[in-house]
């Protein structure tokens, strides 16, 4: 979106004894380079802070803080750790790859697990 509203337009006319045209031609400027790059590297960092940190140290994201659960090692009891909760947020997308079925395992599995909960050996608790 960024790159869309700052790009740059040059148009050029040649005229000769038959027609009279006009060629236009649209490259991105360099502020909105550099404004999507700095808006993907802050989205970038948001997500591992959320992702990573908060919910690697404390069990629950933002979103989990609001809904008041957190995500736990199922043989532990605590939270993941950095490392691992990153790895987990990253295996929902085998939860995905079949038309999202792996989502949907909550729905009739005895302790509420996706299935990355269950790869990765995890489950969600109430606060």
């Amino acid at each position: 979106m960024i790159a869309l509203v700052t790009q740059q337009s040059s148009c050029v006319t040649s005229v000769n004894q038959y027609d009279v045209s006009q060629y236009c031609y649209v490259q991105d400027s360099i502020i909105g380079v550099l404004a999507q790059g700095l808006a993907s590297l802050a989205i970038l960092a948001y997500w591992v802070w959320n992702y990573g940190y908060r919910q690697g140290t404390t069990g629950s994201s933002i979103g989990k803080s609001v809904l008041k659960f957190k995500v736990v090692s199922e043989t532990t009891g605590q939270p993941l750790g950095f490392g691992m909760s990153l790895v987990r947020q990253l295996a929902h997308f085998v939860d995905a790859i079949i038309c999202y079925v792996g989502f949907l395992f909550p729905l009739w599995d005895a302790k509420r697990q996706t299935l990355a909960d269950k790869i990765m050996t995890t489950v969600c608790l109430p606060v």
